[in-house]
């Protein structure tokens, strides 16, 4: 089952369990997949969002719910931070198991081994076999400094 027919299927059975926050993150993750689906078309792309737009849709998502409920946080808005907070929960049920730091570190010497990385100027290639590899399972804006202390 691809990750949209998992999205619908979970909508519709939080539509039962009247469960509203789930409900309605479900809801934003649908029509954000509808968004891009369209801006797809749009582009002449016929075969729409596949599984790997849908996890960068979602771990776009995470992070805007993680930087609001930070904001959120800091202007004492605890409930409104909860509330993100919840949404994240909903939106990681369909994210991949994220790696461990030991992981991590192992796919970064992969993939700089893989793309015959020697300096930083090799850093997008390597960056670009991660995203390919691992979109969703690690937190790119940790892996890139990480990256950058390998090649340099």
């Amino acid at each position: 089952m691809d990750m949209k027919e998992r999205v619908a299927a979970a909508l519709k059975e939080a539509m039962k369990a009247k469960d509203t926050v789930r409900l309605s993150t479900l809801r934003l993750i649908n029509a954000a997949i509808k968004d891009k689906d369209i801006a797809l078309r749009g582009e002449g792309d016929e075969t729409g969002v596949g599984n790997d737009e849908v996890l960068q849709i979602l771990g776009k998502m995470v992070k805007q719910r993680q930087e609001s409920a930070r904001a959120y946080e800091e202007g004492g808005r605890f409930e409104l931070a909860e509330r993100e907070l919840a949404e994240i929960r909903v939106i990681e049920d369909f994210l991949p198991r994220k790696l461990s730091e030991s992981e991590v570190t192992a796919a970064i010497n992969e993939a700089i081994a893989n793309t015959g990385a020697s300096s930083i100027r090799d850093m997008g290639k390597v960056m670009a076999a991660l995203k390919a590899k691992y979109t969703g399972r690690m937190d790119f804006s940790q892996v890139g400094p990480k990256v950058r202390q390998l090649l340099g």
